[in-house]
């Protein structure tokens, strides 16, 4: 869409945010990575994720980007995105977020390494066009819960159907359907 300059606005920076142990090489975000130039927010310690570092560490990228960024973030990146949005004065700077199967941090059997991120649980508005894209078989999130998450963050939720987690092992490839989705949010993000 044209500025009031009569120049295009830059078209948003893709930030790939992965979860807890990172992407694998044929996890979709990497895919997206090679294939349309997305960059990885890389993490300091993808084993031990420590809160406050992972979202100094997403700060510093969107502070980094020349223009508008927008999120495809997966599993504990869609907590990472919330949880950095609640507490960024740069928020705007974010025109769409592509949530993909978070996680349920309330969960019992929590692994221990991702207690921390339980409290405070970020569940206000985002202040950025977002959808929640989740599975009804992900074994890491009921789709009620997802649901639920989605309400909170003020984000349209997408069945995706007995997908898993959404991941390596859910062999999507490069999964263009999610680009779609993504395509669509930048899309709908460039006329409000």
């Amino acid at each position: 869409m044209p500025r009031r300059d009569g120049h295009r606005a830059p078209a948003p920076r893709i930030l790939l945010l992965p979860g807890w142990l990172n992407s694998g090489p044929e996890h979709w975000q990497t895919r997206w990575e090679r294939t349309h130039g997305d960059r990885r927010v890389e993490q300091h310690d993808w084993e031990a994720p420590r809160r406050g570092d992972w979202i100094a560490r997403l700060e510093d990228e969107v502070l980094a980007a020349s223009g508008p960024v927008a999120f495809a973030a997966h599993s504990l990146g869609c907590h990472l995105a919330a949880a950095w949005a609640a507490s960024s004065r740069h928020a705007d700077r974010v025109v769409a977020a592509l949530l993909v199967a978070p996680p349920d941090l309330l969960r019992p059997d929590l692994p221990q390494p991702l207690v921390s991120w339980r409290r405070p649980l970020a569940t206000g508005p985002l202040p950025f066009p977002a959808i929640v894209a989740a599975s009804t078989d992900d074994p890491f999130c009921a789709f009620p819960e997802a649901q639920r998450l989605a309400a909170a963050w003020d984000a349209a939720c997408i069945d995706l159907g007995p997908l898993g987690h959404v991941n390596s092992d859910s062999n999507l490839g490069d999964w263009p359907d999610g680009r779609r989705m993504l395509d669509s949010l930048l899309q709908r993000s460039r006329h409000n």
